[in-house]
């Protein structure tokens, strides 16, 4: 098969005499290969990871919350209004607020959320993440987070105590009015301060995983009723949880709300409830991205410095060929097509062995687990059983045109020494 002349030569100085392909070539690929292969392993596995963690909060959180600065008194009427919201599919009352656990002399300071079960399961489905016992919230009850239930080495059957400080002010009054009684009226005012201390007793009937360590581990769920009585509430609720036909479009639906909310009320998606955590992952995923292209670069160097050493050790060659008639674009075309070759080889095999390495990335961290004792996705840390990844072509295809690209442009300014020689200069010692 003929070649074009440059070509030809490009494809002959690739490839010595001796060996079917010279070290320095296949050092030059291996660079370019290693580059894109873990740019596309790292941003598949920090958009799987940023997918998951997504699909982790709208399963837990709901789609909107809707809350005040203090406390929502006629939530009746709201709930109405809300419901008749087009693009809502459910609403549920709420309570939320930080109480203290005590369990066999170990304390804890999670979070309560008094639900409603028959209503909050149409705006989250609790049931699906119960690992132990059942959703069970009928009298004084609660279902525990699995990380919060380690933490006070709790399990289905057990009697927690619950503390709550919303009634902080009621007890600081109370010491006010004991310390200023006598007889009587000290008696009086010590039973009314046992009254508003007197924790709850609850029984633990379930015990949910969701997978996301900051639900399990911060949070109990309790009857609606509880949550009132911790925080005297009387028939008052924090807030209102909503469910969205589509929670990616929930910001359309909570400008809608909005529009019959009274200050101090106001309403946030679960983007806004979450975004110091979208946003980390965001950063980290950018950052990653420049600092790995770098090894790209890098490699783009190795093969500017290869062919800066052709261009000198075939100082003879190119001045015979220019003075038998090649052009100037000829001899630019020899080495630019030296880099565009191993830029293009080393871009196939780092896309090959990175869509396998994607393919086969968990058995692959078993595989470093149980060999060499490395953990690379530590389950305990991440919260996730497998690794996760989503290859976006988008991605896959800035990665490797880029990478080619840099490699094409690196061979130009050899390939421009090059071509700017002079046959004369160059036969003149030889």
């Amino acid at each position: 098969m003929k070649l074009p002349f440059s070509l030809f030569l490009a494809l002959r100085y690739l490839k010595p005499k001796r060996t079917f392909l010279s070290i320095i070539t296949l050092i030059s690929i291996l660079g370019v290969m290693l580059g894109v292969t873990v740019l596309i392993l790292v941003i598949a596995v920090m958009t799987g990871f940023d997918r998951e963690l997504r699909q982790k909060v709208i399963d837990f959180d709901a789609h909107i919350l809707v809350g005040t600065e203090d406390v929502l008194r006629d939530w009746r009427t709201l709930k109405t209004k809300i419901d008749s919201t087009p693009g809502v599919v459910a609403t549920a009352p709420y309570i939320q607020g930080p109480v203290i656990v005590e369990f066999q002399n170990k304390r804890v300071a999670p979070l309560i959320r008094g639900v409603d079960p028959t209503e909050e399961e149409k705006v989250i489905p609790l049931r699906k993440f119960i690992k132990y016992g059942n959703l069970n919230l009928e009298g004084e009850s609660t279902v525990l987070g699995i990380e919060l239930a380690r933490k006070l080495q709790a399990n289905v059957g057990d009697k927690l105590t619950v503390y709550s400080p919303g009634n902080l002010g009621q007890i600081l009054d109370g010491i006010k009015k004991l310390e200023n009684a006598k007889g009587d009226e000290e008696k009086k005012a010590i039973d009314q301060l046992r009254d508003v201390i007197l924790p709850k007793e609850l029984t633990v009937t379930g015990i949910f995983e969701t997978g996301h360590y900051l639900h399990d581990s911060e949070f109990l769920l309790v009857p609606i009723y509880v949550g009132q009585e911790l925080y005297g509430l009387g028939d008052a609720l924090h807030g209102i949880t909503v469910r969205t036909e589509n929670p990616y479009g929930a910001e359309r639906v909570k400008q809608a709300i909005q529009q019959f909310l009274e200050p101090p009320q106001y309403a946030q998606t679960w983007i806004d409830m979450n975004s110091q955590f979208f946003e980390a992952v965001r950063l980290e995923r950018t950052v990653m991205f420049f600092l790995l292209f770098f090894i790209v670069v890098v490699a783009a160097f190795g093969i500017m410095s290869t062919l800066i050493t052709v261009t000198v050790q075939k100082r003879r060659e190119i001045g015979i060929v220019k003075a038998l008639g090649a052009n100037i674009v000829q001899i630019i075309w020899v080495f630019l097509g030296q880099g565009t070759i191993v830029g293009l080889f080393g871009t196939l095999t780092g896309l090959g062995l990175g869509m396998t390495l994607i393919r086969y990335r968990n058995e692959f961290s078993h595989w470093l687990a149980s060999t060499l004792h490395i953990e690379i996705f530590p389950r305990e840390v991440y919260q996730f059983s497998s690794i996760p990844a989503e290859v976006i072509p988008r991605d896959v295809a800035i990665i490797c045109i880029s990478a080619f690209f840099i490699c094409s442009i690196a061979a130009l300014i050899p390939a421009y020494f090059a071509a700017r020689l002079d046959p004369v200069k160059a036969l003149r010692y030889e």
